[in-house]
């Protein structure tokens, strides 16, 4: 079986899917990140799909975000209760790519955003 190592970006559902699918463009986070390139999207312990993370835009407010939601799926309540007064930062995602079936990952526990993930190739 041979092991293969990737950087991946931690996301709940619905919005792992929305991403991988390319009906989710932006992954709203409160911090800016240099990783840029193709990552996994890992959702429930398994990489769901991959998408390419080409900038980072903002900061922006709640109610500047709201103007984008057909870009991040997220509404103006979520954005307030989510920034909890702090600025927002949009993660731009492009050439995404839903895997056919989610892959098992191995990574470390207690990890939250970024996993550095090994993927058990079948």
């Amino acid at each position: 079986m041979a092991m293969e190592r990737r950087k991946g970006l931690i996301v709940r559902e619905p919005y792992a899917s929305l991403i991988v699918e390319g009906k989710k463009v932006w992954e709203i986070r409160k911090t800016r990140t240099k990783i840029r390139g193709e990552i996994l999207i890992i959702s429930n312990g398994k990489a769901v799909g991959k998408a390419e993370l080409v900038d980072v835009l903002g900061p922006f407010t709640p109610e500047e975000l709201a103007k984008h939601e057909d870009k991040h799926r997220a509404s103006l309540s979520f954005l307030r209760e989510y920034s909890n007064g702090k600025p927002l930062y949009a993660w731009v995602f492009r050439n995404a790519e839903k895997f056919g079936r989610p892959k098992d990952v191995e990574m470390a526990k207690g990890v939250q955003i970024w996993a550095n993930v090994v993927v058990k190739d079948e």
